[in-house]
């Protein structure tokens, strides 16, 4: 029996599956081939890059102490910049209005001004202020110091870097508060809970999961301002690579190896960023069921 007599006696025609041909992603396919092929022959071809160089100072031990440098920067930048940025998330949510204003003025001027240019004016505290001192204020002074022997090199970076990360953070962390139901703050003020405790137990435990992933980021993104404390000067990672160049001129080469180290740097972080986050997402799927997130290899679903 043929089709035709089917569609005579009035049964519906057979299906004819026709595959979706999807030439677009073939040739987007080719192409990213071939940009991969190019990319792979110049690191292996290019004179430029200077491996053998590269590989002779990377484990040096100025460079080592570069590295240790950038770790500690970023290590002593975040943890001041949390716990400072949750005072001032604090204050910003205040009912005071002097300490609210007082927090949004210093967002207000660390956010809006270059990261860079404050390292600059941290490398000159000394020509903005030849003393400090300690003292009755307006008053006498007990003892005084000068700035430039007391704010090292080290101690400006850190504080350039702190100061500045706090103002981000306080606005990622003001956000995680807000994301906590306010209900469950009145339910805390009518057990008689104050409103730290309300804070430090209720809210803050909660508000964790949406402040950890951007607290991630912004881990990141201060690991590689550390580079920019070469305003000061402070012998970090960046620094480094820039004093061995201009003794032996390999410019391109030593910075690659600079970024080499920043990658690998990143890529410890963003691992600790992921099982930080899983551990905290525990049990707040969105349907209801455990939610862990999951490493993903490939695009198509928003992994890490």
């Amino acid at each position: 029996m043929t089709v035709d007599d089917d569609v005579e006696k009035g049964r519906p025609e057979a299906i004819r599956a026709v595959p979706v041909r999807h030439p677009g992603r073939w040739i987007a396919a080719a192409v990213v081939l071939v940009l991969i092929a190019m990319f792979v022959n110049f690191l292996l071809t290019s004179d430029a890059l200077n491996w053998p160089e590269q590989r002779k100072y990377i484990f040096s031990v100025a460079v080592l102490k570069g590295v240790r440098n950038t770790i500690l920067l970023t290590v002593a930048a975040m943890v001041g910049g949390i716990a400072l940025g949750t005072v001032l998330a604090l204050m910003r949510l205040s009912p005071n209005p002097l300490l609210s204003g007082a927090a949004w003025f210093y967002l207000w001027f660390f956010r809006g001004t270059p990261l860079y240019t404050q390292l600059l004016i941290w490398g000159a505290i000394g020509s903005l202020l030849p003393t400090v001192g300690i003292g009755i204020p307006f008053g006498p002074e007990f003892h005084t110091w000068q700035t430039q022997s007391l704010v090292t090199a080290m101690i400006a970076a850190g504080l350039g870097l702190i100061l500045n990360e706090a103002a981000y953070m306080a606005e990622i962390i003001r956000a995680g508060i807000l994301s906590v139901d306010e209900g469950q703050q009145e339910a805390a003020s009518a057990l008689g809970m104050s409103r730290m405790q309300t804070m430090r137990r209720i809210v803050l435990p909660q508000a964790m999961r949406v402040i950890i992933p951007p607290t991630g980021n912004e881990a990141l993104s201060t690991m590689k301002n550390t580079s920019l404390v070469a305003a000061i000067p402070f012998s970090e990672l960046t620094f480094t690579a820039q004093t061995i160049y201009a003794n032996t001129y390999q410019i391109v080469p030593m910075l690659i190896m600079a970024c080499l180290w920043y990658l690998f740097l990143s890529s410890l972080m963003m691992v600790g960023q992921h099982y930080l986050e899983r551990h905290y997402s525990r049990g707040v799927g969105r349907n209801g069921s455990s939610r862990e997130p999951r490493i993903r290899l490939r695009g198509g679903g928003g992994g890490q």
